[in-house]
């Protein structure tokens, strides 16, 4: 199939309703098109670059967590939820009560990636590890009620208050097995067109599909990432491309709709490859402040700790993974007693790299101001 010629899908009629059948994508793609081969390029050696430099980034796990907790945030904020990266962090008793239904989606997500991440060593990308992923994502909140794990059994539609002023009805139910058993031989199919090309295609399909009652955007951003990495394109996830497309919404729905209202493939794919290639800028900025944020505290901890040094470090290395912690919590981490954790802390405050957020005497917590703002910055 000749992306610069794509044939949609057709629509098909049911109960007095029209859905979206989707063309099956399992086929031979070429492309033509120079600006894409150009666009595909420039997308291609960024993302090499970011590989690269992960490769070089001692301790590069102690980053990853950071990535996943931004990509939880900004991938369910596009779905109406609030929480900040601060608070993902957190404690769920330290959260507000109005707030904690939020906060308990985006851990879902951290928890749901990371799950499909490890499970990418036994399984390979298909309906049985989207399954498992997505109901880890539904797993006691809002969506519970919506066959978390499951494709759905009934119709589902996007925009309007009904089927009748619906913005887009998918595929009837009864094709899904069909439609996602394709997607998921054209996932693991060889050869053919480049795999940045192809993940773009994988998208634009499972989000036409929208194979479940709820969570379809999270699950279908997921798998931008767990394709990178299945691949061996990125050996750490540390690609999402959720703030490029929450930062240019409109524009990544209308692409999406233009595909299957007029074809427009090409124009999807050109979207989604710039959206690569400044993904990938970004990232390897941010892993550049985190590592000589990372150098110049690890100084500033062996010039000034003293016999100290040894906990401090244990401490600091810890907080690059999750940079909020409690005196209760530093016992655990550093092996030690309350006094000698409570006197770290105090250190790690004079020196400016935790701050207390609560304003409390008593179960104080306290964060890694400069190192959330990398993040946020990011």
């Amino acid at each position: 199939m000749d992306i610069a010629n794509f044939l949609p899908g057709h629509y098909e009629e049911n109960c007095g309703y029209k859905y979206f059948v989707p063309e099956k994508v399992n086929t031979e793609w070429s492309c033509t098109l120079p600006e894409i081969n150009t666009l595909l390029e420039k997308a291609a050696i960024k993302l090499g670059e970011l590989n690269s430099f992960s490769r070089l980034v001692p301790n590069i796990d102690l980053f990853i967590q950071m990535h996943v907790a931004k990509e939880a945030v900004i991938s369910s904020r596009i779905e109406g939820t609030r929480t900040q990266i601060d608070e993902v962090l957190m404690p769920e008793e330290e959260i507000s009560e109005e707030r904690r239904n939020d906060w308990k989606e985006v851990n879902n997500y951290i928890s749901a990636l990371n799950a499909a991440i490890l499970q990418l060593e036994t399984l390979p990308i298909s309906s049985r590890l989207i399954r498992n992923t997505h109901r880890i994502l539904l797993e006691g909140v809002r969506g519970n009620y919506k066959m978390p794990g499951e494709f759905r059994t009934s119709q589902n539609w996007i925009g309007g208050a009904s089927l009748a002023d619906a913005r887009y009805i998918p595929p009837h139910h009864t094709l899904l097995n069909d439609l996602m058993g394709d997607l998921e031989n054209f996932i693991n199919s060889d050869g053919g067109i480049p795999d940045l090309i192809k993940i773009a295609i994988i998208h634009y399909q499972f989000e036409t599909i929208h194979p479940f009652l709820d969570g379809n955007g999270r699950i279908g951003r997921l798998l931008i990432t767990l394709y990178l990495v299945s691949k061996g394109i990125l050996q750490k996830p540390l690609l999402y491309l959720s703030e490029f497309f929450e930062q240019h919404k409109s524009l990544y729905y209308q692409n999406l709709a233009d595909v299957k209202q007029q074809g427009a493939m090409a124009q999807w794919i050109k979207f989604f490859l710039v959206g690569v290639q400044q993904t990938a800028t970004v990232a390897v900025e941010t892993l550049s402040k985190v590592l000589k944020f990372k150098d110049e505290t690890e100084n500033l901890i062996r010039s000034n700790f003293g016999r100290r040094s040894s906990s401090a470090i244990t401490l600091f290395h810890s907080l690059l993974q999750n940079p909020t912690v409690s005196i209760e919590q530093v016992i655990n981490i550093c092996d030690v007693s309350y006094k000698s954790a409570n006197d770290l802390v105090k250190d790690f405050v004079q020196f400016n790299i935790l701050t207390e957020t609560t304003g409390k005497n008593r179960n104080r917590f306290f964060r890694m101001e400069r190192y959330l703002e990398v993040f946020r910055e990011g």
